[in-house]
């Protein structure tokens, strides 16, 4: 029997205001547990809630960049629900009216497709405190320094069909926020974290299958393992005569597997009724119009202009624009190299940004915006390419020595020897050195076996400790090993 996947994320961007969405306290990362929470946060007897101004703007900056319709009229409800962490028995969020609804984004797939998921609703609500379990002895410790802390929920349509769509998915809203503003996107402090609702269904079938909703991923990766894990559980139950729970669950990264959590509530569990102590959010046609004239260049705005002015590839504009930091390295490093009118530049300058030097980064844990090379100094080492005093490969050698020693470009070659090797009686030296050497290869070349080429090539930029001028290495190869 053959299975389709049926996937929906419900995304939690915490919003990046100063303070709680209902209260004054600060919503700073790292603070000692409970050092910030107020009376509000902690739900002591008459303190009422006031709605954060910050955290309206932020929620109307996302649906406006994602062409969804935002409310002028939006209400506050209450999800009623028993939790430790959640000190008034209920969550302040919004139900019915939701401040955006509808809108999409456009997710590039790895076959060079592009698919447009649908975003059903987002919405403001507060987070609840943290339960801690760990070191306690069979006791729980409750830290209320989250409670109260704004969100904006992205609750997606059910379009994915697979864990790395629903990855592809999650990265585009998460570079979204990231270039809105409206949120860090650190997922290891919880400030971006996505439920999963996954279920099967034999294909071609139009009712959808029972789901389960997998609670708190906090990564890429545990997004994709858990999903995948899950796929394959129901797809083993169903294909065993069994029938799929309606639940929710929990991700065992140690594990690498699921686990039931609860049973999966409906709406109506959580006797959801608006909130008597705040009035319906409103708001009119010139405050949206104004948010929306302070709105950046979005990813994709930003992605396409790549293309037309430097000439790059979908794939590598889409790679570049992943971040706004990357994508501004990028752009000024191209410039010096002559910007639109130096194409070829341009995409060197982008080979060497999303290769040697995001290894580098990747290899040490270094964000971009505090990179040991600066843009105007990567530029400078890829002059030194295009005007051949070293090869592209040499420049991977010498990129690494700027990186480690805080140097420019032209001071590694120099200490380094590393000038490439243009005088072709040198090049043509080392050829028949390495033909001399190789009489048997030789013959077998000029026999037929033209893959032998590469071997040769590879001998001749070891004799020449790899600062042979590469194409004029291959233009002499030829002609020697033709026996000119």
């Amino acid at each position: 029997m053959e299975w389709e996947t049926v996937i929906g994320l419900e995304i939690h961007a915490q919003l990046a205001t100063r303070s709680k969405i209902f209260s004054g306290s600060a919503t700073a990362y790292g603070a000692p547990p409970n050092a910030q929470a107020n009376l509000v946060d902690l739900a002591y007897p008459g303190v009422l809630p006031v709605l954060n101004a910050e955290a309206v703007r932020m929620a109307v900056k996302f649906g406006l960049a994602i062409n969804a319709r935002v409310a002028r009229r939006s209400v506050f409800a209450r999800k009623n629900y028993f939790y430790p962490d959640l000190p008034k028995g209920y969550q302040i969020s919004q139900y019915e009216l939701p401040i955006v609804s509808g809108g999409a984004v456009d997710i590039l797939l790895e076959d060079g497709t592009s698919r447009r998921v649908g975003i059903t609703r987002a919405h403001l609500e507060e987070d609840a405190g943290k339960s801690l379990h760990e070191g306690l002895a069979g006791l729980t410790a409750v830290d209320l320094n989250r409670a109260g802390t704004p969100l904006i929920e992205i609750v997606s349509e059910p379009h994915l069909r697979s864990a790395r769509e629903a990855v592809a998915y999650m990265k585009k809203i998460h570079t979204l926020v990231r270039y809105l503003g409206i949120c860090d996107g650190n997922m290891q402090e919880g400030s971006f974290r996505c439920d999963a609702n996954v279920s099967v269904r034999v294909r071609g079938a139009e009712k959808f299958g029972t789901r389960t909703e997998t609670k708190n991923l906090n990564s890429f990766r545990f997004v994709e393992r858990a999903i995948n894990y899950e796929i394959a559980r129901q797809i083993e139950v169903l294909e065993s005569g069994g029938k799929v729970l309606q639940e929710t669950r929990l991700y065992d990264p140690d594990r690498g597997e699921t686990r039931p959590m609860r049973s999966k509530e409906e709406a109506n569990d959580y006797r959801y009724f608006p909130d008597p102590d705040l009035l319906p959010l409103e708001i009119d046609q010139p405050y949206i119009d104004t948010v929306a004239a302070g709105l950046p260049e979005l990813p994709d705005q930003k992605a396409l202009r790549l293309m037309n002015e430097y000439g790059l590839s979908a794939y590598d504009a889409g790679v570049l624009t992943a971040s706004a930091e990357l994508a501004d390295y990028f752009e000024v490093a191209a410039r010096d190299l002559g910007g639109r009118s130096a194409p070829h530049h341009a995409k060197l300058a982008a080979n060497m940004v999303m290769g040697e030097l995001s290894g580098l980064l990747n290899r040490d844990g270094v964000q971009i915006s505090d990179s040991r090379v600066d843009p105007a100094s990567l530029a400078g080492l890829l002059r030194r390419v295009v005007d051949n005093t070293i090869s592209g490969t040499i420049a991977k050698d010498v990129l690494e020595g700027m990186w480690e020693e805080g140097r420019g470009a032209d001071a590694v070659i120099e200490a380094r020897g590393l000038t490439q090797i243009t005088d072709e009686s040198a090049i043509e030296t080392a050829i028949e050195a390495v033909l001399a050497a190789n009489p048997a290869r030789l013959a077998d070349y000029r026999a037929g076996k033209e893959k032998l080429f590469g071997f040769f090539i590879g001998e001749v930029m070891k004799a020449t400790a790899r600062k042979a001028n590469p194409a004029r290495l291959n233009e002499l190869l030829k002609k020697k090993l033709g026996g000119g």
